[in-house]
């Protein structure tokens, strides 16, 4: 995952542009959790990233997520508390995909 396609969906340092995906995202997370984002959720989670205006190290990457990385470890606890496996539109599979 590149700071490009993280800042191109709208994540960025002064916070998430109106009428990008990562609006739209922050927009489906809320109405599924009554109204709000979890902290740790994708919303947060990639506007962190953007904020800083880095992903480096995060082990995201175009090629799958790396072993040991912060990114495995957050695959590792979502699939643990989904029963052994990523739900589709989670945290992990969000970030991925951007």
């Amino acid at each position: 995952m590149s700071d490009k396609n993280v800042h191109n969906a709208g994540y960025t340092s002064s916070g998430i542009k109106g009428g990008s995906t990562a609006s739209s995202i922050m927009s489906h997370e809320a109405k599924a959790s009554g109204g709000g984002v979890r902290s740790g959720g994708p919303t947060s989670t990639l506007q962190g990233m953007g904020a800083k205006g880095s992903t480096h190290s995060s082990g995201f990457t175009a090629w799958g997520i790396s072993s040991g990385s912060q990114a495995s470890k957050m695959m590792s606890q979502e699939a643990k508390s989904h029963g052994g496996g990523t739900p589709r539109g989670g945290t992990t599979s969000t970030v991925q995909s951007i």
